[in-house]
């Protein structure tokens, strides 16, 4: 009996850390998003007043990057202990959590398609709604500029949709410089030109419709990134369908891993 030795199961070793390696990459990741999204509030002064974190008419870009890191931080720490500890719980969460993303990324990609019209009133809304603060938090200010050079268009649907912003409207009362204009990020880029020149919108709303398209990019932003999702269909489907992909592998190799360490904890109980 004593040459005969009992063989039980084991915890794979490849899983284990290949999973605690890939994971340790998004905690730090995760880690260095929510370090700059708290560095750009506290240069802002975000952190001394909280409740400006809820004054800001558009969207503060700098939650992208609380959220995202938040995900990835909370997603990778998970991963990451669970598997260097052997923790089934964390494992556990770490699948269900993967699941859940996935779930709502497919679910938001359905509904996009189905919804289109819906979507789009959606997306210039949420622009028009930017518009009127572009003034009021620079991180904001220049997404849209941004935006609208990469896409070279100018407002939601047009450059009339910087009539929201009391900068640039063109009503009577308004005192301000840029009175029917529009921000330099929807004029046309003059190759020769080496400096950008940011007054290059004033008064350019001002001119007929004929002459505008001179001057600025008349076609607006929604339109512009509907025709963009078109010219890269194939990109963009390739990349939501190497991400999924991604997910199904970690939730698979998650509970592979999960199966391995009950499998040994059981066999240590019976032997």
């Amino acid at each position: 009996m004593s040459g005969n030795h009992y063989k039980g199961h084991e915890v794979s070793c490849c899983i284990k850390y290949f999973i605690f390696g890939f994971n340790i990459l998004f905690w730090l990741l995760g880690m260095a998003l929510v370090g700059i999204g708290l560095w750009a509030w506290s240069e802002k002064g975000v952190l001394s007043n909280l409740s400006s974190i809820t004054d800001l008419g558009g969207l503060d870009p700098v939650w992208l990057f609380m959220v995202v890191g938040g995900v990835m931080f909370i997603l990778g720490f998970a991963g990451c202990i669970g598997a260097l500890r052997e923790n089934t719980f964390l494992l556990k969460f770490f699948s269900v959590f993967l699941g859940i993303i996935f779930f709502l990324e497919l679910t938001t990609g359905i509904l996009a398609f189905v919804f289109k019209d819906w979507i789009k009133d959606q997306l210039n809304l949420f622009i028009n709604n930017n518009i009127r603060a572009y003034r009021d938090d620079i991180d904001l200010q220049n997404l849209i500029d941004f935006t609208q050079e990469y896409w070279e268009c100018c407002g939601a649907f047009g450059a009339d949709d910087w009539n929201l912003n009391i900068y640039f409207n063109c009503t009577d009362g308004n005192p301000s410089r840029e009175k029917c204009g529009v921000p330099f990020s929807c004029c046309t880029k003059d190759p020769a030109e080496d400096v950008i020149n940011t007054q290059c919108g004033y008064d350019v709303r001002a001119k007929p419709d004929s002459e505008q398209k001179d001057y600025i990019n008349v076609k607006g932003c929604v339109p512009q990134f509907e025709k963009w999702l078109q010219d890269n269909l194939t990109l963009v489907a390739g990349i939501f369908i190497g991400v999924a992909l991604l997910q199904i592998f970690g939730i698979c190799l998650a509970q592979n891993l999960v199966s391995d360490i009950e499998a040994v904890r059981a066999s240590c109980f019976f032997t």
